[in-house]
């Protein structure tokens, strides 16, 4: 009869082979500033990366307030992203909250930004990933970024992010088979911020809003007022209420103007899981459809 100990020595070069082919390689904690942009990362970094969005679904990344376990998350980050261009303006507080040691990869480095005076000042518009167009930057940096932090997996992510890229070639190419359809004179609506402006300048959409690009600041009642004249005075006919952003002043403008309403848009938040917008691919797509949809009614 063959001994317990001597069978287990037996055995022992095969259960650690079985260990070691079994065991799933580490993959990379990455922390996102919101959803859109992790959803992104995920795309590029697939199965090799564990992405954590800081701002939950129909969060609004402008107002965040972080918590404690935010700056947890963040402290055990290997990567940290973010879009950039003021979008985030609470990310340095966080960083020194967190202890967190790198510094953010800014994903839209590269990208043709549109500016606009507001307040008497130029701003930069940081609502970039509502163009396709310039997601294809944020690829091309998402992947230069982990393929740094984890070299052994660059080959993965660089196959990933070029079937991520002809995804968003053809969401761009639908936009604008779709746009084409509707008489420039129709395409313009309400909104509830400037967010959609990159947007409006791939596919020929006029966004008219009375808050400018982010939502911490407040319209006056000149500016309301202003609004409402131009929005009669060039006959727009719908409005849209945004799923991060407070519905108020948008229903008030258009009850003023006769505006009708469009529907709800997706502009700096994905939804939840069960949601219409569960994706960037979704939330572009259903954008896309919304005010197709809705300017067509109202031809």
């Amino acid at each position: 009869m063959i001994s317990r100990r001597l069978l287990f020595s037996m055995m022992l070069p095969t259960l650690l082979a079985l260990s070691t082919t079994s065991a799933p390689a580490a993959t990379l904690k990455v922390v996102a500033s919101f959803t859109v942009l992790a959803d992104v990362i995920r795309e590029v970094g697939g199965g090799r990366v564990t992405v954590t969005s800081l701002v939950g679904p129909n969060g609004d990344p402008h107002e965040f307030e972080p918590s404690p376990s935010d700056a947890k998350n963040l402290s055990e980050a290997q990567v940290a992203f973010v879009s950039g261009e003021g979008l985030e303006g609470w990310m340095d507080r966080l960083i020194a909250a967190s202890g967190y040691k790198g510094q953010p990869v800014v994903v839209s480095e590269g990208i043709e930004f549109r500016t606009m005076d507001e307040d008497g000042r130029t701003v930069t518009d940081p609502h970039v990933w509502n163009s396709p167009v310039n997601v294809k930057v944020w690829v091309a940096n998402i992947e230069q970024a982990l393929a740094k932090a984890a070299p052994a997996d660059a080959a993965a992510f660089k196959t990933n992010a070029e079937a991520y890229l002809k995804t968003l070639d053809a969401l761009d190419a639908y936009a604008r088979s779709e746009f084409g359809n509707i008489p420039a004179g129709h395409r313009k609506v309400l909104t509830s911020h400037d967010a959609f402006g990159y947007f409006g300048r791939e596919y020929g959409v006029r966004f008219l809003a009375p808050i400018g690009v982010s939502t911490e600041s407040e319209a006056s009642a000149a500016d309301v007022a202003k609004l409402i004249e131009q929005i009669k005075d060039e006959q727009v006919k719908i409005y849209f209420f945004e799923n991060s952003n407070d519905q108020r002043l948008v229903r008030q403008i258009a009850k003023a103007t006769g505006a009708e309403p469009g529907g709800e848009l997706y502009v700096e938040s994905l939804s939840d899981a069960n949601g219409p917008a569960s994706t960037y691919v979704k939330m572009f797509r259903y954008n896309v459809d919304q005010l197709v949809a809705a300017m067509a009614k109202a031809s």
